[in-house]
């Protein structure tokens, strides 16, 4: 597969597989038919007859479409977080390289973390792959010295860094400041912070081995795991204090006291890049309990950690929300050359994203097509609600089809715009755009305006006032299953059904959660039935100081 002979002799060497083999370059097989011909992964190469199967571990590693010009130095710097490079042989006319580990574990290490996360040099995917070759001798070739040099350089720091904190992680933990797990706390969540963004954010400062997340006291946490201390280093020196989108999700990061992170389950709420095969667990806690009670006794802001399992199902949060500002990010004077940081779009992990948006910069939605007999300022509060808080509501005087609705930010207004435009209502399928108003305003004092107007500014059923709400996790395209929550003990499956059956629905299915019968998931008839259902039953009073919450669910019955 790896077709060393060929890639010899393209750069320079022009020997015969025999003298190879005498020349101790590579220890493999002593034959080789030039019949022999191999496909992997669509490319053409010479295989060794004899070789091993493709995907055996081996700690000699293949990695192909390199860049022209990327330098020794660079393709180390992929293998040496997994552990010590004993040797590397570049083949630059043939954009590849073999790169040989001290050990079979921290290839086998190495591979399976590449196969989660691409990996990249000078911003261009390549590819990684156990080489059939066991092993790369390369005394007696030519141009080595610069890839010695390299090596020997890159070694001699990893070492260093590890012998600063070598006594204490003999004895199974770091001194503060030292270790490859950060903490994380993000302040100011206004918008979802999903552990696919927590990784596109951290994985460029250094090999992300595992992240947990977890929300405690309304906060969403994370613990983060490094494969090398300095890389923990870098990415908190570079990003504790920056926010993750404009002036909200800051992130406040520590370092554990923690040495490791044992991860049980790769699901939304944790993941083990190093292990493929772990199950995604079903939402169940995901921090082993030694490893809890350690981490509770760290004097920090955290606390022992509270796992909260999600309603939803197996996933930990809801679909992260791609906004331009999420490219905003810099650091400066970190080593390295970090350079600026940014969160493509591949941060969400094929989640919902809004495309195309420029800057948001209005606050203000003109919102159109309504139907005039059943438009109220209080229905578009609780609707536009869903995705942010709604300030005010202006229905146009002598055009009851048009409103204006002023959300808390730009950025409430966006997500609101994306989910809701398009969404038929009460017949008619609305339209939704960015106003030209930069505020809606309040009649003045005397004008007639038939409660057209509202000032829900200090509106008590807002979503998103507190800072750190599970709202902000929940946030979901509209959809024919409605969660239901806040429900008081006395109230039975045959009493929603009937409600929802008086406001005009029809149910197709119900079921109350497991764990929690205060929360429930209904199904109905369609999509316009739901929305209608949401607008007129949230905040319903179901008696005993009960009020229904009623949001969009992601899940089906």
């Amino acid at each position: 597969m790896d077709g060393i002979v060929t890639d010899l002799i393209a750069v320079g060497l022009k020997r015969g597989s025999d003298e190879l083999l005498s020349a101790g370059i590579v220890n493999g097989p002593s034959t080789m038919s030039n019949s022999t011909l191999a496909t992997a992964n669509g490319n053409n190469t010479k295989k060794f007859k004899g070789d091993g199967s493709p995907n055996s571990p081996s700690r000699v590693l293949h990695i192909r479409k390199i860049p022209n010009e990327v330098s020794e130095a660079e393709v180390l710097s992929l293998g040496i977080p997994f552990g010590k490079v004993t040797n590397l042989l570049m083949l630059k006319g043939k954009n590849q390289a073999f790169l040989e580990m001290a050990s079979e574990e921290a290839a086998v290490t190495m591979v399976n973390y590449y196969t989660t996360v691409t990996p990249h040099l000078r911003n261009q995917p390549i590819y990684i792959q156990y080489s059939n070759h066991r092993e790369l001798k390369t005394d007696n070739l030519p141009n080595q010295a610069r890839t010695q040099a390299a090596l020997q350089a890159l070694n001699a720091v990893h070492t260093s860094n590890m012998s600063m904190t070598g006594s204490t992680v003999n004895e199974g933990a770091l001194l503060a400041g030292q270790s490859s797990v950060l903490r994380i706390i993000v302040e100011n969540l206004f918008y979802p912070v999903t552990l696919e963004v927590l990784h596109q954010i951290f994985t460029k400062y250094g090999t992300v081995l595992k992240i947990i997340t977890f929300t405690k006291n309304n906060q969403f946490q994370a613990l983060l795991q490094y494969a090398d201390p300095m890389h923990a280093h870098h990415a908190k020196l570079a990003l504790d204090g920056q926010n993750i989108y404009n002036a909200c999700c800051t992130l406040r990061i520590e370092f554990s006291k923690l040495t490791s992170l044992n991860v049980k389950y790769n699901n939304d709420k944790s993941r083990d890049f190093t292990r493929l095969d772990l199950p995604s667990g079903d939402g169940q806690p995901t921090i082993d309990p030694p490893v809890a009670a350690a981490f509770g006794k760290e004097t920090s802001l955290l606390g022992a950690p509270g796992i909260i399992s999600n309603p939803y199902g197996a996933g930990g949060f809801g679909p992260a929300v791609g906004f331009p500002q999420a490219a905003g990010l810099s650091v400066q004077g970190i080593p390295g050359g970090l350079g600026h940081l940014g969160l493509p779009q591949a941060a969400v992990g094929g989640r919902l994203a809004m495309h195309g948006m420029g800057p948001a910069v209005n606050s203000v939605l003109l919102v159109s097509n309504l139907n005039p007999e059943k438009v109220s300022p209080h229905w578009l509060f609780i609707l536009f609600g869903v995705y942010g808080d709604v300030h005010r509501v202006k229905i146009l005087f002598n055009k009851k089809e048009n409103a204006l609705i002023q959300m808390a930010d730009a950025n409430q207004a966006q997500l609101a715009m994306s989910h809701l435009n398009g969404q038929k209502v009460y017949g008619r399928v609305l339209r939704v755009t960015l106003s030209k108003h930069q505020m809606v305003q309040l009649p003045r004092e005397g004008q007639e305006d038939q409660g057209l107007t509202k000032d829900y500014s200090n509106s008590p059923l807002h979503r998103f006032k507190k800072p750190g709400s599970k709202n902000f996790q929940n946030i979901f395209p509209p959809s024919s299953t409605l969660h239901l929550s806040n429900i008081p003990p006395s109230i039975t499956e045959e009493d929603l059904k009937n409600l929802f059956e008086s406001a005009g629905s029809s149910v197709k299915a119900f079921k109350f959660f497991l764990k929690d019968r205060k929360m429930a998931l209904i199904q109905l008839d369609s999509l316009e039935e739901a929305i209608q259902a949401l607008i007129d039953l949230h905040n319903h009073d179901l008696g005993e100081n009960h009020h229904l919450r009623v949001s969009f669910s992601k899940s089906t019955i």
